[in-house]
């Protein structure tokens, strides 16, 4: 469902905020993600432009989240990058279907409840897991 925009935005809010205070390079970045450091820098664009994610150039600088960890939820990131596409009108441009059908209004109350769900996560709560395996990435 999400796309791997989305999935590698999340690994790199994910390792900032468990860095929190620490700039972090795109090529830290994209070795402790494990992702593709030329994607990576697009999706780190991406996230500066939401600001959610300030940087620095030149020694000490890098990438940091803009905001502290309770502020920012999965939605937001992922709205950032690669917004979950609801369905508003006739996916085939059907003008007889002037509501949205029974398939398109289930399809669509899924991604409704993906992004409610999403809104209630933000990356404090992600970090603050009693779970002994860190978050999306592994983080040393």
């Amino acid at each position: 469902m999400l796309s791997k925009t989305a999935e590698y935005a999340l690994r790199a809010m994910a390792y900032m905020a468990a860095e929190s205070g620490q700039p972090a390079s795109a090529d830290l970045l994209a070795k402790k993600t494990q992702v593709p450091r030329r994607y990576l820098h697009r999706v780190l664009q991406d996230l500066v432009a939401a600001e959610l994610v300030r940087s620095r150039s030149g020694p000490g600088g890098g990438y940091e989240l803009a905001l502290p960890t309770n502020k920012v939820t999965i939605l937001d990131i992922v709205n950032a990058v690669s917004p979950i596409e609801r369905i508003r009108q006739c996916p085939l441009g059907l003008e007889s279907h002037t509501q949205l059908c029974p398939l398109h209004k289930e399809l669509d109350r899924a991604y409704a409840a993906t992004e409610a769900s999403f809104g209630r996560v933000t990356l404090k709560k992600l970090l603050s897991s009693t779970s002994p395996i860190k978050p999306l990435c592994e983080v040393e």
